[in-house]
């Protein structure tokens, strides 16, 4: 099938298209998407754009619980979420994303932990916006996109008004399988003065299968089952004038596991998956905690433009579970094989962005905009006060443009511009473990400079047929830390931070594509592909821990949306499809030559759904078929066998007294190994044997919600 799409996908125009997501209604064009850094609509821009509404929103969280599910539930090119908090793995079109709130990064690039997924709890959400392929929109890290959530939008209405949500959800009815929720969001307005505050609190119960096993527990890089959340958001705004504002808002998200179970190991050889047992873990429990402050002033008609300015600042604390490891054992502390420790990415960013943008000629668009940030991270390892990765300051500074010109009346539009990027990066000197043979490494400073550009053309050539074709490139880095933390001793002796590879990874996206929108069709075809000359691919050693190696990387793919309204008034049927190829130069000859494994690409994916909406009554069907792959140059036993999993969800709105949803995801029971765990590549693959997991079965959810 998947040849035959292929065939289909080559006949499409040379254009590439906003596309929408296909189980939304026909976009609005006075949608802003602010991820874009543009009050122009999407379909003004040459990317590849999705925007999951609130009520999408709320749909999928019902079903899933988190952003990160809901994103790939609805994405089929977004890799299969593995149910962990740690998201290491999980990419958009074969690269990790960029995940921000309202524009504020939540990735930590120089020590990347894996939990920008989990930075805000859902309930705070307006929308998330999807910007698809490297890209410099947004700065560092959005190699394979950016992922946008906008916080609750500010109240209109004079007076108080709020939302109130309860919420209980279990897997097959174990009695320790049962979570809750509560949240509370509370708004008042006065004049030009509007004030919002709102808390919202989560208690997550053990995770089964779909054979009724208890998942098992990664008490290690951390769970979201076993564990408890308490987030707060506040806001203050006032409207300076008719046109400008000023608002100042900060989230504070805590998620940590409750600590009362420990896993139990399973065997890969004999199709064994991990499990967990009741028992007490040894230190601290693994833990996000994520506080972000924004201050942002807007003015919509400033000098005839439109001037949006944010300073931020944006602290996180990733505790990792602790075990006797062979990487933390060192004889000066303790006998070899008896030292217990546990890591801790600490990292703060502070930071400021201004742009502004105005109209010309009534034709021709520009923006300019400068952006700065400033980012301290280290790991420690806490329970000896090791450095794992030394205090590392990485310091960017970025003047952009971006230019967007209409011709013929419309039918034709030429978009481009550029990202003048200068980072420097400052180490201090430092020791590495002892398990890495005890290196000295001397710090120093590193300065780096890069011009990202991209451009596109966009035709139009009948009211709702929509081509074009884009080039675009980003920008990230390579995980530093597990670069810096991994230097040894034995074999690379007075070392020094000029001979580590902390080269940016500068990659590409090259689109091209076609949308029709007119009547009841909503369709949709985009190919695209991406290269890095010196990427970052994740690759595990023999103790289990992921290095990073610097290859060529080179991804290709194409993704077809369709959907149509039906003559039932309310009924509307979907389909999308996503297929992805992925390889890498692993003799480092400058050719690639085996294929990107599980922790760096996702499997060919076919998403089918039927929603409903009409009157009190909305319902969605959705079912995502992750279709079996096998990976050239990797293990036979990292072949990938494919699943389906299927979800469902009601909801009924009372006429006064809110409205009640029904959600269950995996419907039919589904009993299967996660995509991550069956695709791991790495020395130890044939005994890796902890990280064998199988996924949720069926999760029921029932909750109610009143807004006033």
């Amino acid at each position: 099938m998947r040849y035959v799409l292929l065939a289909s996908s080559a006949l499409v125009s040379v254009a590439v298209s906003a596309q929408a997501m296909a189980e939304e209604a026909r976009p609005d064009e006075t949608i802003v998407v602010t991820a874009a850094r543009t009050t122009l609509p999407p379909s003004a821009l040459p990317l590849t754009i999705d925007v999951i509404s609130k009520d999408s929103l709320d749909q999928q969280v019902a079903i899933s619980g988190s952003v990160i599910d809901a994103v790939a539930n609805l994405t089929p090119s977004f890799s299969p979420s593995r149910q962990k908090l740690s998201g290491a793995g999980e990419t958009l079109r074969g690269r990790s994303p960029l995940y921000a709130i309202n524009g504020i990064p939540q990735s930590t690039p120089i020590r990347d932990g894996s939990r920008d997924g989990y930075t805000i709890d859902p309930f705070f959400l307006d929308r998330v916006e999807l910007i698809y392929g490297s890209n410099a929109l947004q700065g560092i890290g959005a190699t394979g996109g950016v992922v946008n959530q906008v916080v609750v939008n500010a109240p209109r209405e004079e007076g108080l008004s709020g939302r109130v949500l309860v919420q209980g959800s279990t897997g097959n009815f174990e009695s320790n399988s049962f979570g809750g929720k509560l949240g509370g969001l509370l708004s008042y307005r006065q004049g030009a003065f509007d004030v919002t505050g709102g808390v919202a609190y989560e208690t997550r119960g053990l995770y089964y299968d779909g054979a009724g096993r208890r998942i098992g527990i990664d008490n290690t890089q951390g769970d979201v089952q076993d564990s408890k959340s308490l987030s707060f958001f506040a806001r203050l705004g006032y409207d300076v004038s008719s046109t400008a504002r000023l608002e100042l808002f900060a989230t504070r998200f805590n998620l940590e596991g409750n600590g009362d179970w420990v896993q139990v190991t399973g065997n890969r050889a004999t199709g064994l998956p991990s499990s967990s047992k009741r028992g007490d873990i040894q230190g601290e429990a693994a833990s996000n905690r994520v506080e972000t402050v924004n201050l942002t002033l807007t003015d919509t008609d400033l000098g005839g433009g439109n001037l949006i300015f944010q300073a931020f600042f944006n602290r996180s604390r990733d505790i990792f579970g602790g075990d006797v490891n062979a990487t933390f054992q060192d004889a000066s502390i303790a006998p070899n094989g008896t030292l217990f420790d546990q890591s801790a990415n600490r990292s703060r960013k502070l930071g400021a962005r201004v742009s502004y943008e105005r109209q010309f000629f009534e034709a021709l668009n520009v923006t300019l905009g400068f952006d700065s940030m400033w980012d301290k991270t280290q790991q420690d390892l806490i329970a000896t006060g090791r450095y794992w990765v030394p205090p590392t300051t990485f310091r960017t500074l970025a003047p952009f443009g971006q230019a967007n010109l209409k011709l013929f009346d419309g039918a034709v539009r030429l978009a481009g511009g550029g990202r003048w990027e200068n980072g420097q990066l400052k180490v201090d000197d430092y020791v590495t473990l002892a398990s890495y043979n005890s290196a000295q490494v001397s710090g120093g400073t590193r300065a780096f400079d890069d011009l990202l550009i991209n451009g596109g053309v966009i035709v139009e050539p009948a009211q709702g047929v929509r081509a074009y074709a884009s080039y675009a490139e980003g920008y990230s880095i390579a995980d530093v830390g597990r670069i810096l933390r991994s230097v040894n001793g034995a074999t690379q002796s007075n070392f020094s931070i000029d001979d580590v590879n902390v080269t940016p990874v500068i990659s590409n996206n090259r689109e091209v594509g076609i949308e029709i929108k007119r009547g009841p069709l909503d369709a949709s075809a985009t190919y695209f592909w991406s290269t890095s000359k010196d990427g970052g691919l994740l690759v595990m050693n023999s103790a289990g821990v992921y290095d990073v190696q610097r290859q060529r990387i080179e991804i290709e793919g194409f993704e077809i949306n369709l959907a149509v309204e039906l003559p039932v008034d309310g009924l509307k049927l979907g389909t999308g499809y996503a297929h992805l190829s992925g390889r890498t130069d692993s003799n480092k000859d400058d050719k690639v030559d085996i294929d990107l494994d599980g922790a760096n690409i996702s499997p060919d994916r076919i998403n089918v759904w039927a929603s409903y909406n009409r009157g009190p009554v909305s319902a969605r069907v959705q079912a995502g078929l992750y279709l079996d792959r096998k990976f050239d140059g990797a293990p036979a036993n990292t072949a990938f066998s494919g699943y389906t999993l299927t979800d469902a969800v009601l909801r009924y709105d009372l006429l006064r007294w809110g409205g009640i949803t029904l959600a269950a995801s995996n419907l039919f029971d589904v009993d299967y190994v996660t995509y991550n765990s069956q695709t791991i590549r790495s020395t130890a693959a044939a005994t890796d044997n902890a990280r064998y997991f199988t996924g949720r079965g069926r999760t029921v959810t029932l909750g109610w919600d009143y807004r006033f």
